[in-house]
């Protein structure tokens, strides 16, 4: 039976605990997006301090600045092309020099009559009602975009100061990573077994989820941008990156952007164009993810694509734009906890047959 002491202290330990997240809460961005530069960074700091001589400080110093320069620099000049391309839209759209709806005619005149009774029979022939369901959908999409960038523009102090805690913080995780990880295995109230299995699976989700999913569909949305682009298509970086988004999510992909594009140009008369952009979309962005995702991800964190599809919109809803990766983690750790707890249980059972888990890969 714990003593009065105990139990005061354990609930000294969660309330400052508590207390603790409160104020870091403003920073959880700056703090994920740290931690998952630094296990991602990792190999880099640990090849640069063994060729600098064991400095690791100056090691941590060159990767931060590789991040700068690889990373957020080519992120923020993305994000600041995609508001100036998507409130370019926005102003067209609502001036009336992109007219929807006459968009929409030139693809339904240029259907052939054998698909029009399929479409007839799904009351999707119906031009004005899909013209206003289809004109509102993208016109909220853009004002949320467009009003989202005035609010990162209206605090951009804000925003800076959060890039520079997460530079500062990596720093600090790539100088000193190797005691805080120790100070961690020995904070953790598990068996060292379960323990072990758990951070290593929680740097392998990391490292997977990032490099598996986010690289693949960063992939996948610049080569779409780029034939956009080549293919002299208004706005190639907003679908570009619409393109990304939707890689994101697993049985809708990309070309949910780049295939209805392609029958547009097929139809208006640019037929040239359409098959190339059929060609490129299923032989080039198509193919990326089964050539890239198992050179990235492999075999050892590979869940069902509709539990990465639950976890990623559930994690978007929850966490906004970082549930991208929160919620495909949450979940590869919820299945990462659950296989090493059967595999305790099996521990305990010498008799009975164990399955392999995660925790024995």
């Amino acid at each position: 039976m714990r003593t009065i002491e105990d139990q005061a202290f354990l609930w000294l330990l969660l309330l400052t605990s508590i207390a603790f997240g409160i104020i870091v809460w403003p920073y959880f961005g700056a703090v994920l997006w740290g931690v998952i530069a630094a296990i991602l960074f990792l190999p880099v700091q640990r090849r640069l301090t063994r060729a600098m001589g064991g400095r690791a400080g100056l090691a941590a110093i060159v990767t931060v600045v590789l991040t700068v320069l690889l990373v957020i620099v080519p992120l923020m000049l993305i994000a600041s092309s995609l508001v100036l391309e998507a409130t370019t839209l926005y102003e067209n759209i609502q001036s009336g020099q992109v007219d929807l709806g006459q968009i929409l005619k030139s693809v339904f005149d240029g259907i052939p009559a054998w698909m029009k009774e399929p479409l007839a029979a799904l009351d999707l022939t119906s031009l004005d009602a899909i013209r206003d369901r289809l004109s509102e959908t993208f016109t909220q999409f853009l004002q949320v975009l467009v009003s989202r960038a005035l609010i990162v523009g209206q605090s951009t102090l804000e925003f800076f100061v959060g890039i520079g805690v997460m530079l500062y913080l990596l720093f600090f995780l790539l100088r000193d990573g190797a005691g805080l990880t120790r100070r961690i295995k020995r904070a953790i109230p598990l068996r060292p077994r379960q323990r072990d299995a758990l951070l290593e699976k929680f740097a392998v989700v990391v490292r997977a989820t990032v490099r598996g999913s986010l690289l693949v569909a960063a992939a996948q949305g610049a080569l779409g941008g780029l034939i956009f682009w080549l293919l002299g298509i208004h706005a190639p970086v907003l679908w570009g990156v619409l393109m990304a988004f939707l890689a994101l999510l697993p049985l809708v992909g990309s070309g949910l952007v780049w295939a209805p594009v392609a029958i547009y140009l097929l139809v208006s008369g640019s037929v040239l164009k359409g098959l190339i952009l059929i060609a490129f979309g299923m032989l080039v962005i198509g193919l990326v993810d089964n050539l890239l995702r198992p050179y990235l991800v492999g075999k050892s964190t590979r869940i069902p694509d509709y539990v990465v599809l639950i976890s990623t919109l559930g994690g978007i809803s929850v966490f906004g734009l970082n549930g991208f990766v929160i919620g495909p983690m949450i979940a590869a750790m919820f299945i990462a906890v659950w296989d090493i707890f059967v595999a305790t249980r099996e521990s305990l059972e010498p008799d009975a047959p164990r399955p392999a888990t995660s925790v024995d890969a």
